[in-house]
């Protein structure tokens, strides 16, 4: 399995000098669709819900204090780790939410049941402070909802 350093420094190679919290959210969305298109997680860190949207904290504590975000402030993990096919659920995600701005992402993220339901299991009202996990079954819950239901195609 990807570790999430892999998995930000894959969606850098193809999104150079994206900002920090625009990197979270591809990272975000990178694992939710891996959740459904690939079945499994594409890496093992947690996701937490704060106020700003979701983050993962390991990523974090590289880049904070940076707006920009380059490749070499991740440790090298184990890049052959990324499969064929999560290099493809990757770039699926950067080609849907990879040309939005960080805070069109974060607006959306906001709207959407993972981060909602995470703090509300946490009793945190909006742009209050806190850490509570997204969890990895909310993630698939949702978006696989959001997929077209072939039995009405």
């Amino acid at each position: 399995m990807a570790h999430v350093y892999d998995v930000a420094r894959y969606i850098l190679e193809q999104k150079p000098g994206i900002t920090a919290m625009k990197l979270q959210k591809l990272v975000y969305y990178s694992q939710a669709w891996s959740l459904v298109w690939d079945e499994a997680p594409l890496f093992p860190q947690s996701i937490k819900a704060w106020a700003n949207g979701p983050v993962v904290g390991t990523l974090y504590g590289c880049h904070r204090g940076h707006f920009s975000v380059m490749p070499d402030m991740f440790p090298v993990q184990s890049p052959q780790e990324i499969t064929g096919a999560q290099g493809d659920t990757i770039q699926r995600v950067l080609e849907f939410y990879g040309d939005q701005t960080a805070q069109w992402l974060s607006d959306l993220t906001h709207m959407e049941d993972p981060w909602r339901k995470a703090r509300e299991r946490a009793g945190l009202a909006d742009g209050e402070s806190g850490d509570p996990e997204i969890t990895l079954a909310d993630m698939a819950e949702y978006y696989s909802g959001l997929m077209p239901n072939e039995s009405t195609q």
